[in-house]
């Protein structure tokens, strides 16, 4: 099962390198990996999707938490959070599936190609890919998964 695990971490040279050699060493896989600075610029939010049962990623989180470089850990999957994920594909023109995307999913366009945006959950960009397949997209970026709890809990140090 997808599981999706937060953390706030020292924003400092060999932190992500330390959190990825955890997952390296344990022999689990990172499925996607976003990075980028807080509001605090001394601390970096990571969010990450992994696969495993329950029990790995308890002791994935675990193993998390005792690192120097890591402040706060969160299992998003605990409970109800949003994820969504942004993916962008190009087309050369003659190629575009215009009943596939709105007006408002481009971002550029030219005599040769179009660029669009998507955003969604990562099961809902594994579909549209499947429906753009016989379009033949030039290139699809995706940014990978990013999560935030539904609830009042928050991966925060403040109060």
């Amino acid at each position: 099962m997808k599981r999706v695990i937060a953390l706030l971490m020292e924003n400092q040279p060999g932190a992500l390198s330390r959190v990825v050699g955890l997952f390296s060493q344990r022999g689990y896989n990172i499925e996607t990996l976003v990075v980028a600075p807080t509001t605090d610029p001394t601390l970096s939010r990571l969010t990450m999707s992994t696969e495993g049962d329950e029990k790995v990623v308890e002791q994935i989180t675990k193993q998390l938490d005792k690192l120097i470089d890591v402040v706060l850990v969160t299992n998003l999957s605990e409970s109800e959070f949003v994820e969504r994920e942004l993916m962008l594909i190009k087309f050369r023109k003659d190629s575009f599936p215009e009943n596939a995307f709105q007006d408002s999913n481009v971002v550029s366009k030219n005599d040769e190609v179009i660029n669009v945006q998507v955003v969604g959950t990562s099961s809902e960009l594994d579909a549209l890919i499947t429906e753009i397949k016989g379009s033949n997209p030039i290139e699809v970026v995706r940014s990978g998964s990013l999560g935030i709890s539904s609830d009042k809990n928050t991966l925060s140090i403040e109060n």
